[in-house]
């Protein structure tokens, strides 16, 4: 990934902050047919230190957890808060014209190798953290035990676990830090004037704050 210095997130809490808020991840595998992308939502662990470990799950029938070649790099992307930004937001421009669009990001690669993890025990307490992290926010949390226990046995044995224990971890948070204090407050401005549904967290990214939920 192309990562100008000033676009650097090296802290490991604010990326992890990043991966537990938008979870869903695309994860990129090498097979013998070449690369592929999945897109599977992942639990974050803080273990092993210092970056932690990526928990999910896959159905039985994606080649996957069949073809991702064994001992190869796989790459997690998570992808926060974004948006473009029109040049008509910056103060500057009023002054001399010199502004082109842009867009606004923060994401989190996350490296690693694959394990897959055939077992069915494994696989059930796997689902009732993946479900407790997802249903946290909900009034009345749904929870694995609510539905049969045949129904879940039977969707168990349709689903197979994978493990990414994380060995890198980059950050990139391209939020305006290159433009002048003048800019950036506009742009503030103009996200609060327009309060689509990443306004605020953008908004946040741009003051200096690292909330991307």
């Amino acid at each position: 990934m192309y990562l100008p210095k000033h676009f650097d997130e090296p802290r490991i809490d604010v990326m992890h902050d990043l991966i537990r808020a938008h979870p869903l991840a695309t994860l990129i595998t090498t097979t013998t047919d070449g690369i592929e992308a999945n897109h599977i939502p992942l639990l974050l662990a803080d273990q092993p230190a210092p970056f932690g470990t990526l928990f999910g799950h896959v159905a039985r029938t994606n080649p996957l957890w069949r073809e991702a070649q064994k001992d190869s790099e796989v790459l997690a992307v998570f992808s926060g808060p974004n948006t473009y930004i029109s040049p008509n937001w910056y103060a500057t421009k009023k002054q001399h014209g010199k502004a082109v669009p842009t867009w606004n990001y923060a994401v989190t690669h996350a490296y690693g190798k694959l394990r897959v993890i055939d077992d069915p025990v494994w696989l059930r307490q796997h689902l009732g953290a993946l479900t407790a992290h997802n249903e946290s926010n909900q009034p009345a949390p749904w929870a694995v035990t609510d539905a049969p226990p045949d129904y879940i046995d039977k969707m168990i044995t349709a689903i197979v676990g994978i493990e990414i224990t994380i060995t890198r971890l980059i950050g990139k948070w391209k939020v305006s830090q290159n433009q002048p204090a003048e800019n950036r407050a506009s742009v503030v401005q103009a996200l609060n004037a327009r309060g689509e549904m990443q306004d605020a967290a953008m908004v946040n990214l741009v003051l200096g704050g690292n909330k991307t939920d």
